[in-house]
């Protein structure tokens, strides 16, 4: 091999883009079948069967639908902005495959345990993750907030009332929603005192996970994650019986499918991003010393695939998951959505923040679990205290209804219908 090219073509280089290579493809297969197990998990709760014509168990049915996606009729809007409405669902698409770079998916490999590796000359260690960049989790943040762009321009560019509409929820709800994932994810880092995905894994590795540490900052951060991805009960963007389809309403064919492949690979992202940030990782000790592993500093071949095929599994739990409650909690209405945000996990995130701090301060790095609680406490004492606002949801009595029946004292002095025809002379 040139000397030139063995500078470039580093044993950590080539590691780094196989993962790239590999997990996109993964991320792409896996919103296609995140389709199926979509609609399985939804026949499930409802009792039906599901897609079960296409292959064995229904199991080509994601290639079937992909499919009639390509030859269907690719129409645009004889109004509509065609340059922004063509780039709108790239956009969408480009944003969530980019995201996944920074997530160690594995730790160290020996590569002399790697097969066939010896034939190019590589040995030492290299990082199973596709970009180990300083920045760290902060550059996943900033790559998920461009999504809100191509929502945005779907729903500007079509020229329909609907898209216009759907265009607009999305984006306060993500701006919104990124002020409460932001501060949560900064009580991690704050607690880390790292921004490194790698080093959040590794000291989950040897202590608790940051779910058993920081449990509401997890909640938070996870509620934060549907609302970013438009997930019920979030999906006011969309909502069918409001807006038809929201922003993609105008939109068909391929087009059509790259916004719900953007949705289900930030899914998938975000189920790989919680599982480093709050499950450890591809750890299985969830409180420090309960199972009794010890792992060496650059694990082997086969350990490495364990090790990816934890934090993968840990990712799917988080689909799944995400997928129960799609069909299990109603959807909020728009302005509850918002008061959500603004009123409840934003001050909520400011104050754990706050306390996270103090405990950081203070050193009581092993009783930061105290910190949610203490969080949770100061709520419950303070919130009666504040000022209400008038609430919305009061009802309007319709009387004589089934739902506001009439006053007794006003059925007997009402008279019947028989006796007020009596009274007017009328025989019956």
């Amino acid at each position: 091999m040139p000397e030139a090219l063995s500078a470039i073509l580093t044993p950590q280089f080539v590691v780094s883009v196989l993962v790239v290579v590999l997990i996109l493809h993964l991320a792409l297969g896996a919103a296609a079948y995140f389709i199926l197990l979509e609609r399985k998990v939804a026949a499930w709760t409802q009792d039906r069967i599901g897609p079960n014509r296409v292959g064995p168990m229904g199991l080509l049915q994601p290639i079937a639908d992909g499919l009639k996606l390509f030859v269907k009729e690719d129409y645009i809007p004889p109004k509509a902005d065609a340059t922004l409405f063509i780039l709108a669902p790239a956009i969408t698409a480009f944003t969530a495959l980019i995201g996944f770079v920074i997530i160690p998916f594995g730790g160290m490999i020996d590569l002399s345990t790697v097969p066939f590796a010896g034939t190019f000359g590589w040995t030492g260690q290299a990082q199973i993750v596709g970009a180990n960049v300083n920045i760290g989790v902060i550059y996943i943040v900033a790559v998920a907030s461009l999504g809100v762009y191509g929502v945005v321009l779907g729903g500007w560019a079509s020229n329909s009332k609907f898209s216009f509409l759907g265009g607009l929820r999305a984006a306060a709800q993500m701006v919104s929603y990124e002020i409460p994932l932001g501060l949560a994810l900064l009580c991690v880092i704050l607690t880390a005192g790292t921004i490194r995905p790698d080093e959040f894994v590794a000291q989950q590795t040897t202590g608790a996970w940051n779910i058993v540490n920081q449990p509401l900052a997890a909640i938070i951060f996870y509620i934060c994650l549907l609302a970013e991805a438009n997930r019920t009960p979030f999906d006011l963007a969309e909502a069918e019986a409001e807006l038809v389809g929201g922003w993609h309403t105008e939109y068909s064919s391929m087009k059509w499918a790259l916004f719900f492949l953007g949705e289900y690979i930030n899914l998938f992202i975000g189920g790989a991003l919680f599982a480093v940030l709050f499950l450890g990782g591809w750890s299985l000790n969830p409180i420090a010393g309960l199972i009794p592993i010890d792992l060496p500093s650059a694990g082997s071949f086969w350990l490495i695939l364990a090790q990816v095929g934890i934090v993968l599994g840990k990712a799917f739990i988080f689909v799944f998951l995400t997928m129960i409650v799609r069909w299990t909690v109603p959807r909020f209405r728009f302005d509850q959505l918002m008061r959500l945000a603004w009123e409840g996990m934003i001050p909520t995130t400011l104050l754990l923040l706050l306390v996270t701090s103090f405990f950081v301060f203070m050193g009581w790095m092993d009783f930061m679990w105290l910190a949610s609680l203490g969080t949770i406490a100061v709520i419950w004492i303070v919130h009666p205290m504040l000022p209400k606002q008038a609430n919305p949801n009061h009802k309007v009595a319709l009387i004589g209804s089934r739902f506001s029946p009439m006053p007794d004292e006003e059925v007997v002095s009402r008279p019947t219908h028989s006796a007020a025809l009596a009274e007017s002379g009328v025989q019956s």
